[in-house]
């Protein structure tokens, strides 16, 4: 399990995006490392990004501590390849980890990953596609076919800080003793919502909107499975 880049993307003006001043930073080419990765900060008031040097335009959405790196598995951008019938490199979907040998989907909330020598992130949660996604990657419909697929990458948190390079090792160092994965919290979120309660077994590994979330839902339709 390994990194095969490490990817950051610069303000750009687009006609798609609904931050302030219509600018992404979507748009994430491999840089050469070493790239220092740390806590950002508070949603909307912090830095954005964990990269250094990689942008987060519309921080009402998107980064913050919960979100300090995305990461996207080589494997699922080769099944959409084949899906899509056109070249996708590294950091296309905007992520700022491509990885290799890693089930990301599968991962548990909670899960906690040693890459290279000093950095140690947390899984938090899954990428819920946008608009400004859609408007990137310029394929039709691309929201919902990419919901209906349940492919959804990784959001993580920083929990150590560090510097890391293209190749470096990913080591699994805790796993937590429940099922919530990042494909069962995506489908939580998007397409399931009876399945939202589960995701509460992920205790402190989700981040507080999140579980905000959960606990207005369980209060209108109960905890009980199949709710609507």
């Amino acid at each position: 399990m390994h990194l095969i880049s490490v990817n950051l993307g610069r303000a750009t003006a687009v006609d798609y995006s609904d931050a302030e001043g219509g600018v992404t930073g979507i748009g994430k080419r491999p840089a050469p490392g070493p790239v220092r990765v740390v806590a950002p900060g508070p949603k909307a008031t912090g830095l954005g990004s964990g990269l250094e040097g990689d942008a987060v335009c519309d921080r009402r959405h998107h980064g913050g501590d919960h979100q300090a790196v995305y990461a996207y598995a080589r494997e699922d951008l080769d099944l959409w390849e084949r899906s899509l019938d056109r070249e996708l490199p590294a950091g296309i979907f905007g992520e700022n980890f491509t990885t290799s040998g890693i089930d990301l989907n599968t991962a548990r909330l909670g899960d906690r990953w040693r890459v290279g020598a000093d950095l140690v992130l947390e899984v938090a949660s899954a990428r819920i596609p946008c608009r400004t996604f859609q408007g990137a990657l310029g394929e039709a419909g691309w929201v919902k076919r990419f919901t209906k697929e349940a492919r959804p990458g990784a959001y993580l948190r920083v929990i150590e800080e560090g510097s890391v390079s293209p190749g470096d090792a990913i080591e699994i160092i805790h796993r937590p003793d429940h099922e919530v994965t990042v494909e069962l919290w995506f489908r939580a979120f998007t397409t399931e919502r009876a399945l939202l309660p589960l995701t509460l077994a992920a205790g402190g590994a989700m981040e507080p909107e999140a579980h905000e979330r959960v606990r207005l839902y369980v209060e209108k339709y109960g905890a009980g499975a199949g709710a609507k």
